[in-house]
């Protein structure tokens, strides 16, 4: 019922969905461009359009009264920004607890421009060893998307040279509020170190007997 009506109100704004296969509902879904507060209904209607039951995270002072509790039954997932590593060690156990998990997440992180994407997105699915959705708003086509599946390689720079070539072309509403598509250098040093790290552990660990 909900993916019947969620169909009918795109198509009465004119919008339409396209979607590559996928072969399984354990992955990170990144969403892009994100210049306005439309980008977020938009997406819900999208989603359950394409029948595609889903988790977001948003900060957590969203999450307060009716409205967070309204929140939370949609699949919300409150934020709290100051503590970053226990929200990424919790996302990890989840994905490691749940083999349904589709956990959308906004990595440019804001509607305002910025040099640079957060690299949160991508942190999470190299340490719970899952696939990354490329999934788009383009407004001038007004086409919400499911793009490729993008299994990370370990190789930061190279993995995000393909993330960038993806959605160079894709618009958003207002688009002189689009980031660069691009982490800070030190980012992606620090994120190629706990990379490396990671896969260092992983070899190193004794086969079960």
């Amino acid at each position: 019922m909900v993916t019947y009506f969620s169909k009918i109100i795109l198509q009465l704004f004119g919008w339409k969905t396209v979607s590559n296969p996928r072969h399984n509902s354990h992955f990170v879904l990144i969403g892009a461009p994100h210049t306005s507060n439309w980008d977020f209904p938009l997406t819900l209607l999208a989603l359950w359009a394409l029948g595609i039951k889903f988790s977001w995270v948003a900060k957590d002072t969203l999450f307060v009264g009716p409205l967070g509790y309204i929140f939370k039954k949609m699949g919300g997932i409150p934020v709290d920004r100051k503590t970053r590593t226990v929200f990424l060690k919790s996302m990890i156990n989840a994905f490691a607890e749940n083999d349904n998990l589709i956990l959308a997440i906004a990595p440019e992180g804001t509607r305002s421009k910025t040099d640079h994407w957060k690299a949160g997105f991508y942190n999470i699915a190299i340490q719970a060893n899952v696939d990354i959705c490329l999934a788009f708003v383009d407004y001038p086509s007004k086409t919400f998307g499911l793009g490729p599946m993008l299994h990370p390689s370990g190789d930061v720079k190279k993995d995000f040279v393909i993330i960038h070539d993806f959605y160079i072309d894709k618009t958003g509403k207002f688009p002189e509020n689009q980031s660069t598509i691009t982490l800070r250098d030190r980012e992606i040093a620090i994120l190629q170190r706990e990379v490396n790290r990671s896969a260092k552990s992983t070899a190193t660990s004794p086969s079960p007997k």
